[in-house]
């Protein structure tokens, strides 16, 4: 423990954590303030500050001649009508429909939403569960937070089933927690796709550019690289430039030139339509036309996939009926309705649309 005035804070952020994780679990009897003071080598006087802390959070209660008790904060006796909504931007041009298509759907069946945003981090990721817990809420729709790295915060979502409330994932699934209700895109049959686009029309240097980060990426550059291996094309790790997403605005733009300098390439699949915006400002600043020179895909047929003359080829993304379907799911779950009676489907297959940001070589 500690030295100094902290002592009290140190102890009460360690209860805490055990709370969170599931160490204590609501219902279960906390040591005496003899015993915290003999365990952790302080006084009682600074035990008594540390539970005065938890208890005026609401995380235990002191029962007169029975001890100090773990309570649940995550959910009251009836249903409060609300459902969380956590994604990782609210700016960006997806989420604005498919919060629509979340919120006319849990609407009209008497719902608020609780809107909350990572920024695409995990350590807010884990602060919004523990905010939307504690606020109190019936069931939770995510997006996960760099879906493609392990998660450390696993034990928030036990906490979630422990207490009843179900959850979905959409738009990403941690690898651990594919069996957990999710609704996605079936991006390896995308990437595949805009692939299989260019190399039936005559590309044979194809560069992708993917998200390393999160499962979005993974899955595309999965069927960007069947696609290849499909047309009989030698797959080359050179060819592949991976982001995350701290250096989304920066990298790919920037290893497209850098490649350019030592390797023919034809033709680009990028991850989404607005690193595919990013990667045809950069040619043509360089004097390389899209498509004559080289073409380039996106993905997410975006309202704003349009740079000079230039419209994208890309993959269509209902992100309203996205929103539907995973409001849809969790609705079916807040009923009790088993996966084996799902009315709901999963997977989105993907639309390809061919625009003139391509063009056959």
């Amino acid at each position: 423990m500690k030295s100094g005035t902290c002592k009290y804070l140190v102890l009460m952020e360690q209860l805490k954590e055990d709370m969170l994780a599931g160490r204590i679990r609501p219902g279960d009897k906390l040591p005496s303030e003899n015993a915290l003071a003999d365990i952790y080598n302080i006084s009682r006087h600074t035990v008594r500050k540390a539970l005065g802390i938890l208890e005026n959070e609401g995380y235990i209660a002191a029962e007169h001649g029975r001890g100090t008790f773990c309570c649940d904060r995550t959910r009251g006796s009836r249903p409060t009508k609300t459902v969380a909504v956590i994604t990782t931007y609210i700016s960006d041009y997806i989420f604005p429909r498919l919060i629509q298509g979340i919120y006319r759907v849990m609407t009209e069946n008497g719902y608020s939403i609780l809107l909350k945003n990572t920024g695409n981090s995990r350590s807010n990721e884990a602060k919004c569960l523990e905010d939307v817990m504690d606020k109190g809420i019936d069931g939770l729709i995510i997006e996960p937070s760099k879906s493609q790295i392990f998660c450390r915060h696993t034990h928030l979502y036990e906490r979630l089933e422990a207490s009843g409330i179900p959850y979905v994932f959409i738009q990403g699934c941690y690898p651990r927690m594919l069996d957990k209700p999710h609704i996605l895109m079936d991006d390896c049959r995308g990437g595949y796709l805009l692939t299989s686009h260019l190399t039936g029309t005559g590309h044979r240097h194809i560069a992708g550019i993917f998200k390393a980060d999160d499962s979005q990426g993974r899955e595309r550059h999965k069927g960007y690289a069947m696609a290849l291996q499909e047309a009989g094309l030698y797959y080359d790790p050179d060819y592949v430039i991976w982001f995350h997403t701290e250096d989304r605005k920066v990298k790919p733009a920037a290893m497209i030139r850098t490649m350019l300098r030592t390797m023919p390439v034809d033709g680009v699949v990028c991850y989404n339509d607005q690193i595919a915006l990013d990667v045809i400002r950069a040619l043509t600043e360089d004097g390389i036309r899209v498509p004559e020179d080289i073409s380039v895909t996106g993905y997410d047929n975006s309202a704003g996939a349009h740079y000079g003359g230039v419209s994208l080829t890309t993959i269509a993304h209902p992100q309203e009926k996205l929103g539907e379907m995973a409001a849809e799911l969790l609705l079916e779950k807040l009923g009790g309705i088993a996966d084996t009676d799902s009315r709901v489907t999963r997977l989105i297959d993907p639309e390809l649309i061919v625009q003139n940001s391509t063009a056959a070589k």
